[in-house]
């Protein structure tokens, strides 16, 4: 008794502490879930046409955006699908990094849109950071999510029933019961039914918050053994003169890519630009979806391949962990992961507010009540000792 009483109180006050941000951390996540399929319905420019040709040139693509936004830098060039449109990442002067939607086939300019101009990245950024400074809002979200999972962990102890006859009644909720019963139940019942689910929600986000959590998780995947070459990016020789035009270069090692790679369905290609960066193209096998990819790094002066690593020769850690966005977000499995994390991040968000329901209902216990139940427990405790 002593034992679930102290779990009982761990679990009350951090449920105190962290029960704000889980609800705004939940309720967005189920906000995000079905982002892509909200604003594929919304927007006709996520779409275009599939055309029997090939892709405009990424080079081309790029000199689009520039000449949209003279002076701006552009690093990032995706090609998400055979049916959706091209974009470059642009940083512009004064607006930011914003997206430049182009037709892939036909080189048409489709949309531009700031990132902070999107609907679903704003609920991303309160997610993440609660729409406070970077470090200081993952700290509060990322120690909140740890706090909840402990919460996940004390809540099923306390849940767990004494006997097996009470597991049947433990598991379902009395929905003719009085509406203080209900909510108990709803706290208890579906806490235990979306506790398996939110943990790895919670767990995948901490990856995203925290270097040490996604390194335990690589690890863990890996049981204990290390790659020590998978981790390492190569660099272009900084005493490698550009020996063919940039453009040349990019838009070469991309349709090489591009040729070998012909069960891929979206491409990232990211260039920094200097001397001793490198170009690296990143092949999906699912449009919208980023894990099973290969990785290509080209060095930007003359295209040498420095460095090829398929999905099927890397480590299980690093696999898990290039699914980690495609499992937090419900999406690993198509619509049907998407309804089980929609659904466990709802739950999640009504469990600070039924808790803290019965928290109120037990302090708002009439007095009559209690001191019958005081009476009751003594008479108990007499008649045991007889």
């Amino acid at each position: 008794m002593a034992f679930k009483k102290i779990i009982l109180f761990i679990h009350r006050w951090l449920g105190f502490m962290s029960g704000l941000v889980v609800f705004i951390v939940s309720i967005t996540g189920c906000i995000f879930c079905f982002q892509d399929e909200i604003q594929d319905a919304i927007h006709s420019w996520r779409k275009v046409e599939i055309q029997n040709k090939p892709y405009i040139s990424p080079s081309a693509l790029k000199n689009i955006a520039l000449t949209k936004y003279p002076g701006a830098s552009a690093n990032y060039i995706y090609y998400f699908g055979v049916d959706r449109p091209a974009a470059v990442l642009a940083n512009v002067k004064k607006q930011g990094y914003t997206y430049v939607y182009i037709n892939p086939y036909n080189a048409q300019l489709l949309h531009t849109e700031g990132i902070k101009e999107n609907f679903f990245t704003i609920i991303k950024y309160i997610h993440l950071y609660l729409l406070l400074p970077e470090k200081i809002g993952q700290m509060v979200v990322g120690v909140s999510v740890i706090i909840f999972v402990v919460l996940m962990i004390t809540g099923i102890v306390l849940w767990w029933p004494k006997r097996k006859t009470d597991r049947k009644r433990s598991l379902t909720i009395k929905w003719n019961a009085r509406w203080r019963r209900i909510n108990y139940d709803l706290h208890n019942v579906l806490g235990f039914y979306a506790t398996s689910v939110a943990i790895i929600l919670a767990l995948t986000g901490l990856s995203m918050a925290f270097s040490w959590v996604n390194t335990g998780i690589y690890k863990a995947a890996n049981l204990g053994k290390s790659y020590p070459d998978e981790n390492v990016f190569p660099k272009s020789d900084t005493l490698n003169k550009l020996t063919v035009g940039a453009k040349s270069v990019i838009d070469r090692v991309f349709f090489e890519v591009k040729k070998s790679e012909l069960d891929a369905r979206m491409f990232l290609i990211a260039d920094n630009g200097s001397k001793s960066g490198t170009i690296n193209i990143t092949a999906y096998r699912e449009s919208m979806h980023f894990g099973n990819s290969d990785d290509y790094y080209y060095d930007r002066n003359n295209g040498k391949l420095l460095k090829y690593l398929p999905n099927a020769k890397k480590s299980a850690g690093m696999k898990l962990t290039d699914l980690n966005y495609d499992i937090h977000v419900g999406q690993i499995w198509g619509l049907t992961s998407k309804i089980i994390a929609f659904l466990a991040s709802l739950i999640c968000a009504t469990l600070p507010i039924t808790g803290f329901i019965i928290w109120l209902g037990k302090r708002k216990k009439p007095k009559k009540q209690k001191e019958r139940e005081v009476i009751h427990r003594r008479t108990h405790k007499q008649l045991f000792r007889q």
